[in-house]
């Protein structure tokens, strides 16, 4: 048994390689490009607009109408709420860190870049989820990169592929990784306040809660989502802050240091010039697409769900829900490390030869910067509710997959949602890292059938964004 373990985990860390490695990378980042090339960096020259009518809605009393009470679908915020509830999780911490650390500070530089074209692809993904997505009798919308690339492209077998590799990764990257990290947050927090639990403990709790929210379906989901995905990310970025102005008069050399070690060779890992560049150039790309997930097709499951009729309208939250991710809470921890210094006394693991305990040298380096023990309070907090909303947003996404691949058979939604509650359990207590590893090579062969949509559709998307950004009527709020 312990050889057929040992032969699994090889043959996927063989594949990990790959789906993660430099040619995916530049898929991802390339369909990005190609896509906001042939629409005139509509992220860019329209950003005024994506903000004023995205966020900027939310405080509008005008847009604060009663919503129909008898809809079994999110609004555009809950929507958002809930795919920003996915991607928002330890990598935002842990992985910005680690990517710092192989990469050098240079890394940072590179993981805006992949926002700057992620913003679009994910803006893509939704615009097709909503033009394609399916109504329910009860009125119930469900969509994704299942159902547009079945659609659109008339490739059912594609989307087939997709739904099952989004259907088992959900317990992995959205369950198993996450369950781990709320424990020990968990077990942490109880510490800091003088009592002990067990991870196994932790993991009862966490699988009630998940259990009382997933039950409820879409509409609870979102509606839960909608307040603990702004508390969460206000939580940091005040922080963040806290953390910038304390260290107001080093924020220059900060960013200076950034954009010179994006083209020299000063990332951590490195040996020669050319090698460090590409690594930090690797590490920035891979951190900031694993972090937003632009490109993945997770997220266009969620916002396939809102009420919002134009898919234009739904799609600039896309844009929206990347800068958040990756422009502001990325580069909150990005900064933290760099302006604590942390990273220049980190040691490499000499076996694995990546840097140790990502997470406790994020929590170093705010502890750094803020008073006491401050820093780790806060990075445990934020770890525990970055963690359980991921766990929330990809519940739905494997819903949906799996429904996708039953006809949305009541029977097997019911089974799922127990087992996926149950797997929080076997996360917690440390168990699952094979399941883990397996589900992070699966979600990024989930981006493969996704791309193959997004970049076949993309006439489809320019037509609709053309058509919308050239109508006044459209566009007048």
């Amino acid at each position: 048994m312990e050889n057929f373990i040992a032969t699994v985990e090889s043959v996927n860390s063989a594949i990990n390689g790959v789906v993660w490695g430099p040619i995916m990378l530049v898929l991802l980042v390339g369909t990005g490009i190609f896509l906001t090339v042939r629409t005139g960096f509509i992220q860019i020259r329209k950003f005024p607009y994506i903000m004023r009518n995205t966020i900027g809605t939310l405080f509008r009393k005008s847009d604060k109408g009663a919503r129909d009470k008898t809809s079994k679908n999110l609004t555009a915020f809950e929507a958002v709420s809930t795919a920003l509830a996915s991607t928002v999780g330890t990598g935002n911490i842990a992985g910005v860190t680690g990517a710092i650390f192989v990469g050098g500070p240079g890394a940072v530089f590179w993981m805006w870049i992949s926002a700057l074209f992620g913003m679009f692809t994910k803006y893509s993904e939704i615009v097709l989820a909503v033009k394609y997505r399916q109504t329910a009798p009860d009125g119930t919308h469900y969509g994704g990169p299942m159902y547009y690339i079945e659609k659109g492209l008339n490739m059912k077998w594609l989307a087939v592929i997709f739904a099952l590799l989004g259907g088992i990764a959900c317990f992995g990257i959205g369950n198993i990784a996450q369950s781990t990290e709320i424990a020990g947050s968990m077990v942490s927090l109880c510490g800091m306040a003088g009592f002990t639990i067990s991870p196994l403990v932790a993991g009862i709790v966490l699988a009630i809660v998940v259990a009382v929210v997933i039950i409820g379906g879409v509409k609870r989901i979102g509606q839960v989502a909608s307040y603990m995905v702004p508390f969460m990310a206000c939580f940091y970025i005040l922080a963040g802050i806290a953390i910038i102005i304390l260290r107001i008069t080093e924020v220059p050399h900060a960013f200076s240091v950034i954009f010179q070690s994006a083209f020299t060779s000063e990332a951590v890992a490195g040996g020669a010039t050319g090698y460090a560049i590409m690594l930090g150039i690797q590490q920035g790309l891979a951190r900031g697409v694993f972090s937003n997930e632009a490109g993945l097709g997770s997220a266009p499951m969620a916002h396939a769900a809102s009420e919002t009729k134009d898919p234009v309208e739904q799609g600039i939250w896309g844009i929206f829900e990347v800068f958040v991710d990756t422009i502001v809470i990325c580069s909150i921890t990005s900064l933290a490390v760099i302006l604590s210094g942390v990273y220049d006394g980190a040691t490499i693991d000499a076996v694995s030869g990546t840097y140790i305990s990502n997470g406790a040298a994020a929590a170093a380096a705010f502890n750094t910067i803020l008073p006491g023990t401050l820093g780790g309070i806060v990075l445990q907090i934020s770890l525990l509710f970055f963690s359980l909303t991921t766990v929330l947003g990809w519940s739905y996404y494997g819903e949906r997959c799996w429904g996708y691949l039953t006809n949305n058979n009541k029977g097997v939604n019911m089974v799922y949602k127990v087992i996926f509650v149950l797997v929080c359990v076997v996360g917690a207590t440390g168990s699952g890292g094979l399941m883990w590893s397996i589900s992070d090579t699966l979600n990024a062969m989930m981006a493969i059938p996704n791309l193959i949509g997004l970049l076949l559709l993309s006439g489809v998307v320019i037509k609709i964004t053309k058509d919308y950004f050239n109508n006044p009527a459209k566009m007048k709020r």
